[in-house]
């Protein structure tokens, strides 16, 4: 037979050996999101310890509230520890969240796991728990509000543009970035400021049975580690997985529980593709993969808006 015949066979072989190998993965993937969907987590129907994780700016997040309800609802949680590595974000957001675990707290208790970073609205999401287990050098605290807004009438001077406005009254979309605020917006935005902070405060001071006059105090903008926060009673513990198990068991939930996590799930999509991709990489096939980042192709964003309690390292 002639050569080039059967170098054509072999590379037919191949291709048609590749794409079997997608076929199966492929019903592999979905048979595990058909499972995934229709009987949902198995460590979840029996029962447990929910650990959700709260990481990264804090928004009005739906599903997380949502995620927050079930576990609030479910006759399965026997506790929940909410484990938070947070800068902060809107106070809005914080509020939501704090609330969501103030009404599992009702029903179970919770404990709230300082990890790297709760700060600020993290700080705030922390105080909901029963208790705050924080590690030796974790940072917390930066308790306070900030409203921030830019200005770039200097660049519209520069390169000869301008804006003319007629609005219905001089408060009326202020502040504005085509000019200084008046005094009179400032002190709008002042008041509004200060009326947050102080909920901020009285949440602080009513959670951690402190002293108003002691919170104030702690409450301007001030970051502590764990062990500073323990000292000024901001946490209630320096520790890790143990201490949380022990919390735990004086409140009466059995110490064999299982911890199961409810994080975010991969939405299908995402999980085919992360299904296929790791079948292919097993089989040998990864060099075909290497400039297709699956789970990468849509980086998230988030766009802040309104009054926000975020820790933020300032620059020179």
């Amino acid at each position: 037979m002639d050569s080039s015949i059967i170098a054509d066979r072999r590379r037919l072989r191949r291709k048609l050996g590749f794409w079997r190998l997608i076929a199966v993965a492929l019903i592999v993937a979905l048979g595990f999101a058909f499972y995934r969907f229709a009987l949902g987590d198995a460590g979840t129907q029996r029962p447990h310890i929910a650990h959700v994780t709260i990481s990264g700016l804090i928004v009005d997040d739906d599903e997380l509230l949502e995620r927050l309800k079930k576990v609030e609802t479910s006759d399965q949680v026997k506790a929940a520890v909410i484990s938070i590595s947070s800068p902060g974000g809107t106070t809005y957001g914080g509020e939501k969240v704090f609330k969501a675990i103030r009404a599992i707290s009702a029903k179970k208790p919770v404990v709230s796991d300082v990890r790297t970073l709760a700060a600020s609205a993290g700080y705030m999401i922390a105080t909901a728990g029963d208790t705050i287990i924080a590690g030796d050098s974790s940072i917390t605290g930066s308790i306070g509000v900030i409203f921030q807004y830019p200005q770039i009438q200097p660049l519209l001077d520069k390169i000869g543009v301008s804006l003319q406005e007629i609005k219905s009254s001089p408060l009326k979309a202020e502040p504005s970035p085509f000019h200084e605020a008046s005094e009179e917006a400032k002190a709008m935005i002042r008041n509004m400021v200060v009326d947050s902070y102080n909920w901020f405060v009285d949440l602080v001071a009513d959670r951690r049975k402190l002293p108003r006059d002691e919170v104030l105090k702690l409450a301007d903008g001030t970051i502590y580690t764990g062990r500073q926060a323990l000292k000024v009673k901001l946490v209630d513990a320096i520790g890790g997985e143990a201490e949380i198990r022990a919390y735990l068991t004086s409140r009466g939930v059995d110490s064999d529980l299982p911890m199961v996590d409810w994080d975010k799930k991969s939405n299908t999509p995402f999980l085919l593709a992360g299904a296929v991709s790791r079948l292919i990489t097993i089989f040998g096939y990864d060099d075909l993969m290497k400039t297709q980042d699956i789970n990468g192709i849509l980086p998230p964003k988030l766009l802040l808006d309104g009054l926000l309690s975020v820790w933020q390292v300032g620059h020179d």
